[in-house]
């Protein structure tokens, strides 16, 4: 088969139930952009993507509604590139956090399964932000995925309202409407070092390791420096829910207390770990304020029943912080983390 052949031809067969990615010539597409490129605009009888089992070194850009890419496992089907934030365009002008995504999702009811998505540029102090996906879209859905970068690995989008350092935040979505988005990942593996997972979404991780590498010197270690935050949370003010983990495992080979859970990238951040097993490597006091004192007064960052090494104790963890009694866990069902005006409801 070849790349020559339609979306519609291949559905007009009424044997087929979905398309195939191979990079060796032997499916529909030989890459995920053209089967992509492919797909009906308005998502209406599109049908799954498989990814057949390979490394796809592709800069994905999808803004289709409705995309669903199935993968052989994310050990075997891994997309992967390496833009960053202080590579240039030709006219000499920086990339910025946001150009730097190896995929892009900006439509809404994605799903992706069974896939890894690398962003391989390196680490922040070498290259600058690097994300490996930027999702942009209502209902999106991540199971059994991983997700590889150093800084700034996964951003859940919008954006918030305004940069805080400059006029514009550059990327694809860089003057769009700012949207309420919900997102669900479920059993998937995330790793990376500074601000892993940022954005402004209401988000739901499942079962899913959050794998905090070590980016320090042993010199570094032993003046006691930090070594990362896994989240910086965006939530808009008048969003009730952000960042929830829901029965994780915070894992790393980073030192002992040497990571922090959170810090707010805007003063309204909000995130909580429930039921989730924390390793040696988070700090005692859990959150950090980003030197932002004001936002210890209007930040939501909340633990329920942490176990682990790293758990902590009201008495430990900053006083700005909540440890969740019952009744205030309660609050935080996935039905109605995520169920909106539509009741989506992406789980079992």
């Amino acid at each position: 088969m070849t790349e020559q052949r339609s979306a519609a031809d291949i559905m007009l067969e009424s044997s087929v139930s979905c398309i195939t990615v191979a990079s060796d010539g032997s499916g529909d597409y030989n890459t995920i952009q053209a089967a992509v490129d492919a797909y009906p605009d308005d998502g209406v009888g599109g049908l799954p993507i498989r990814v057949k089992a390979g490394v796809y070194v592709e800069k994905l850009h999808m803004e289709k509604p409705g995309i669903h890419l199935i993968g052989d496992g994310a050990d075997e089907t891994i997309i992967t590139y390496d833009d960053h934030a202080l590579k240039r365009f030709p006219d000499g002008s920086q990339y910025h956090t946001f150009h730097s995504y190896t995929a892009f999702v900006g439509a809404d009811d994605f799903t992706a399964e069974g896939i890894s998505f690398v962003n391989s540029a390196g680490p922040g102090k070498e290259v600058g932000q690097a994300l490996a996906i930027y999702v942009d879209g209502d209902r999106a859905v991540f199971r059994q995925c991983r997700f590889i970068g150093y800084q700034d690995t996964i951003f859940t989008g919008p954006l918030p309202e305004q940069p805080l350092d400059r006029s514009y935040f550059g990327g694809p979505r860089d003057g769009a409407e700012r949207r309420k988005l919900r997102q669900y990942f479920e059993g998937c593996y995330i790793e990376g070092d500074i601000d892993f997972i940022f954005g402004s979404a209401t988000v739901v991780f499942k079962g899913c390791e959050i794998y905090t590498k070590s980016r320090l010197t042993d010199v570094e270690v032993a003046e006691g420096e930090v070594n990362g935050w896994i989240t910086a949370a965006s939530t808009p003010e008048d969003v009730r829910y952000g960042y929830v983990f829901v029965e994780c495992d915070l894992t790393s080979n980073a030192p002992p207390q040497s990571v922090y859970l959170g810090r707010p990238w805007r003063n309204h951040a909000k995130v909580c770990f429930l039921n989730c097993w924390l390793g040696a490597h988070v700090k005692q006091e859990g959150w950090h304020n980003w030197s932002k004192i004001e936002a210890e007064a209007t930040v939501h960052f909340a633990e329920y029943k942490s176990a682990g090494p790293g758990a902590g104790r009201a008495d430990v963890r900053v006083p700005w912080s909540n440890i969740l009694t019952d009744e205030e866990a309660a609050e935080y069902d996935l039905s109605l983390v995520l169920s909106g005006e539509d009741g989506w409801k992406p789980f079992n």
